[in-house]
């Protein structure tokens, strides 16, 4: 039996999302800029898809750019503002706690001579708005902070966040991978104006994402050539196939976001119930997206722990993050000991997680959580 929780990794496709892609494969299969009934075929795909991806966040069909996934959306939407804000304008916020494309493009920025402001967050890993609105000012061009994190699962306050934003003139843009489909989003309200969004992350295909972007946001064009996309502002030809699962994965979600939520907060309580002692949670209690829990064992070493659960996917972090083998710069962000997070894992649930999978989980953790701490002892 082998488990699989690490659902902000990746997820399994939705069978209904195959569905919807095979004939982008096949009878389906023309370039959707070519201008005969092949290419017209495709690109009836794409709009559908740009109006269930849109109407997820409150946006008009016309906001949404299609990128490879949330990176290359997050690189565009940082370098793409910045490149083009006005003069006065040269300083970008973010949050300690961002995922590393978005540091990492931050970083980049700076080092061409853009001003950077990375903000601590509070111990919860929620941001200080009183700190934000004391940072902002009308130097500022774009604001960038996630609205789910893909670590501790904590949810960012986006309409106080814009709402702040909006008075001193900066655009606002967030990383919504881990958001999207999952809780409710509304451009409007939140006073978005970019927003970053991937395919895999709900249940549809590796390999396509997209920026919602709001019409008449300047964005400088990061990659040149057909200018296919956004009038211009991406090039590239795009895969209908993968689109479409996009598509009709917004779709579903959208549909099911409800039961959805309710299905990950029943294993998040039954989780809890048969994890051992003691143990601490790291991230908010109460502002969160409970199909993420990045849970610390006192005494455990969490490298030697996942070499232990042969038979369960889970992590210590971020993928990319653990990969490289670095330690989690969310945890240390929120002040968390190097020892309790040495001693964490990222555990992960979603649609097609099953209540007895969840049990057998716990138990086999448990198991090899009490092996560590006797062997210790």
């Amino acid at each position: 039996m082998r488990i699989y929780l690490d659902y902000q990794a990746t997820t399994p496709l939705d069978p209904a999302v195959r569905e919807a892609m095979e004939p982008y494969w096949s009878d389906s299969f023309g370039n959707p800029h070519s201008e005969h009934r092949h290419g017209w075929q495709a690109a009836a795909g794409l709009d559908k898809a740009r109006q269930d991806i849109a109407a997820l966040v409150g946006a008009d069909a016309e906001w949404t750019v299609f990128t490879s996934g949330a990176t290359e959306a997050n690189n565009l939407a940082l370098k793409g503002v910045m490149e083009a804000a006005p003069a006065g304008r040269r300083r970008l916020v973010t949050l300690a706690t961002e995922h590393s494309c978005v540091l990492e493009s931050a970083r980049a920025l700076e080092l061409r001579g853009y001003d950077l402001s990375v903000l601590p967050v509070q111990r919860n890993g929620i941001v200080d708005l009183g700190l934000l609105e004391e940072t902002l000012g009308d130097d500022v061009a774009l604001v960038s902070i996630m609205a789910v994190n893909n670590e501790i699962g904590v949810i960012q306050p986006m309409a106080e966040i814009g709402a702040l934003a909006r008075n001193c003139g900066a655009l606002v843009h967030s990383d919504a991978a881990q958001a999207f489909g999952k809780v409710a989003l509304d451009v409007q309200a939140m006073s978005l104006d970019l927003v970053s969004i991937s395919a895999h992350k709900i249940y549809g295909p590796k390999g396509v994402g997209g920026l919602l972007v709001r019409p008449g946001t300047p964005v400088a064009t990061q990659m040149h050539g057909g200018g296919q996309e956004g009038g211009g502002l991406r090039s590239g030809t795009l895969a209908p196939a993968l689109i479409a699962g996009l598509g009709k994965a917004a779709q579903i979600a959208a549909a099911r976001m409800d039961a959805d939520r309710a299905h990950a907060e029943n294993l998040w309580q039954l989780m809890l119930e048969n994890l051992p002692a003691p143990h601490l949670i790291n991230g908010d209690l109460e502002r969160r997206w409970h199909g993420n829990l990045n849970i610390s064992f006192p005494g455990v070493d969490g490298a030697r722990l996942l070499a232990d659960l042969r038979r369960v996917s889970v992590s210590s972090g971020a993928a990319c993050a653990s990969a490289a083998g670095r330690h989690s710069h969310v945890l240390n962000a929120l002040g968390v000991p190097r020892d309790q997070a040495k001693a964490s894992l990222r555990i992960g649930w979603g649609r097609f997680t099953t209540e007895e999978e969840t049990e057998k989980a716990a138990e086999m953790i448990s198991e090899a959580v009490a092996a560590q701490r006797r062997m210790a002892a």
